[in-house]
């Protein structure tokens, strides 16, 4: 379905077009209609399906074509990480490119200055605020936001919000809008915890299923069975063996992605670190430069899993075996985006070993386990159903050599799904906030 096809206003289409958009994806074929008809939306869908612009679209077609007070907040986007909510500030600055809707992200950090700008924002109006629930809450308590004005409430990630704890702070934050307004929930998945909240929250919501339950077929996973002291340098042969574009490293401690990424410095690689520790501005920095291709490598805990929108990543490696086969699926899922192939790579430790089988259950088939050079020395059998998964060097672990290496795959095509600076160089309304860079990313 094409984008001219859904009832929207020129100059949103403009915008598309502007971006190299020309067809929907099934989640914005299902959502955008009912959308602009008024109604509330429950709707399964992961990162990667298309719902950023599912939901924008509409909602700038609203304000655009329908009469709103433009001294106040009219739209309320509430997401889990800052790094999502100025992700989607960049997409929203694309496709509202020829229009005169106004946007901030409200994010947080220890920044004065940015509390100041965004407290003028939320005081003089805006359009369409972005928005971490601890940073909205921040504002709310000093008195001044006043949310009775706004028409279209979204829930973007709402099971992870619910994961970090951040139920009491939506409720709390719903409390301050009236109750005539357009509710749009956004999950991954929906369990029984989501479903209380959109009891409290929706009104008749019209129910969409978008959601992948499983990696798609086109990304190549393997995984290889070492003992922990071996990570190092497993992933040093790894990175050097093949030639891969961009690279997400995932890693589920910081000390972890601290320790790798010095490691991985040390040996020339070209890599950042992404965690909670990192100040905001050289978070933001690192993700910027590896979107424009300046950095090859990211070394990452799981705030880069969900929520980030980051096109043709080549490889993604779980130095970490991750917590389920939900964080799994999240992972790996950074990878064969759109039209694209890729690869995933998970090292298993001795002591992971049957949490990555129950992974493996998840996913209704095992992994494909891969040889480990012969330079490694021993490693350990992939035993994961025995009592003792493993062992120690020189413990009762059984140990089997290292193999040949592993396969020879090499990602290939592109994804052709547009994106930048729209193109068209036409004037703007000088009357817009905007927040972040001049970077809209795909949706």
């Amino acid at each position: 379905m094409y984008f001219d096809e859904f009832d929207l206003d020129d100059r949103v289409l403009d915008g598309i077009d502007a971006m190299g958009y020309t067809t929907a994806t099934p989640v914005q074929e299902k959502v955008i209609p009912p959308i602009i008809a008024g109604k509330d939306i429950l709707a399964c869908a992961q990162t990667g399906t298309g719902k950023t612009a599912a939901f924008l679209l509409p909602i700038l077609h609203r304000l655009i074509t329908e009469p709103h007070d433009t001294h106040k907040i009219n739209s309320l986007i509430i997401v889990p990480t800052r790094e999502l909510a100025v992700q989607i500030a960049q997409t929203l600055e694309g496709m509202s490119y020829f229009t005169s809707v106004s946007s901030i992200a409200v994010y947080g950090g220890s920044n004065g200055a940015l509390f100041s700008a965004e407290k003028k924002a939320l005081t003089s109006g805006v359009d369409i605020v972005i928005c971490t629930p601890g940073r909205m809450i921040a504002h709310l308590n000093m008195g001044y936001v006043k949310l009775d004005a706004v028409k279209y409430l979204v829930l973007d990630e709402a099971d992870r919000m619910l994961d970090m704890g951040f139920n009491d702070d939506i409720i709390k934050i719903t409390s301050f809008l009236p109750k005539q307004r357009q509710n749009l929930l956004f999950s991954a998945t929906m369990p029984d915890k989501i479903r209380k909240l959109a009891l409290k929250i929706l009104h008749q919501p019209e129910e969409i299923n978008i959601a992948i339950s499983k990696p798609p077929e086109k990304i190549v996973q393997e995984a290889f069975v070492v003992f922990e002291e071996q990570k190092i340098a497993l992933m040093k042969h790894l990175l050097s063996q093949k030639q891969f574009g961009s690279i997400i490293i995932f890693c589920s401690r910081k000390q972890n992605v601290k320790q790798l990424c010095q490691e991985l410095k040390r040996a020339r690689f070209s890599v950042e670190e992404i965690h909670s520790d990192l100040e905001q501005e050289k978070r933001e920095q690192v993700l910027m430069d590896f979107k424009n291709k300046k950095l090859k490598m990211l070394v990452a805990t799981d705030i880069l899993s969900r929520g980030i929108d980051i096109e043709d990543i080549d490889l993604v490696i779980n130095y970490d075996v991750p917590n389920d086969g939900e964080d799994y699926i999240h992972r790996i899922g950074r990878t064969a985006r759109a039209a694209t192939d890729g690869t995933a790579y998970t090292i298993v430790s001795e002591k992971e070993q049957r949490k990555f089988a129950r992974i493996e259950e998840v996913l209704g088939k095992p992994v494909e386990k891969a040889a480990v050079p012969p330079a490694l020395g021993p490693v350990p059998e992939y035993t994961p159903k025995v009592g003792r998964s493993g062992g120690g060097r020189g413990g009762p672990g059984k140990k089997r050599p290292g193999g040949g290496g592993n396969r020879n795959h090499k990602p290939s095509g592109n994804n052709n799904r547009g994106g930048g600076h729209p193109q068209q160089q036409r004037s703007k309304s000088s009357n817009s906030q905007r927040s972040g860079n001049n970077h809209p990313q795909k949706p």
